[in-house]
């Protein structure tokens, strides 16, 4: 069953995403993303560049019905890593991040994403319009090959998902030096 009916438009169903999630039309005229990480809250710019990568994004958890849960994310960050980014920086940035965590919490399901991924499309080479939120949700399922069951990993498949999965965690632990080692350096000025 699915939780955004085939035959709904782009636009009914991300109205219907946005009720679900609670999500004041999508946040796209906010100027900070905010979000917890358990009890940390965790805030970023909401830029240009990340709100037009994220209207597409919001799409895709309609299409693909992955949950804005963390586990969801993961999977979304994963899938939209397989099938590419274009020139959507942010989603490239954030998924990546998304990725990360996912093979923490749950590998076997970003795992399963990437390799859905493999063999679907996405929305990121379209551009956001009124044409495109006409589309039906289960047209636009199986122009972008998501409809069926999972397919069985290449050894390219696996090879990609390792890839990927370095570089994820790479990016990860990378930024978390960027961000550690000033406040390191701040606290030994303090306590110097």
């Amino acid at each position: 069953m699915h939780l955004y009916h085939p035959d709904l438009t782009l636009r009914e169903a991300r109205e219907r995403y946005f009720e679900i999630n609670n999500f004041k039309n999508g946040g796209y005229d906010d100027a900070w993303v905010k979000m917890k990480a358990g009890p940390i809250p965790i805030a970023f710019p909401n830029t240009k560049a990340r709100v037009r990568s994220v209207k597409l994004h919001d799409l895709h958890h309609v299409l693909t019905e992955y949950p804005t849960t963390w586990t969801g994310e993961a999977e979304i960050g994963a899938w939209e890593i397989s099938t590419g980014c274009a020139d959507h920086y942010p989603g490239w940035i954030l998924n990546s991040y998304a990725f990360a965590i996912g093979l923490v919490i749950s590998p076997l399901t970003t795992y399963r994403a990437f390799i859905r991924g493999c063999y679907s499309t996405n929305l990121y080479r379209r551009v956001f319009d009124d044409a495109l939120l006409s589309r039906r949700v289960g047209s636009m399922r199986r122009e972008l090959h998501l409809e069926g069951g999972n397919r069985e990993a290449t050894l390219s498949d696996n090879l990609r998902f390792v890839f990927w999965a370095l570089f994820s965690c790479c990016a990860y632990l990378l930024t978390g030096l960027l961000i550690l080692l000033p406040l390191i350096g701040l606290l030994w000025l303090i306590l110097r």
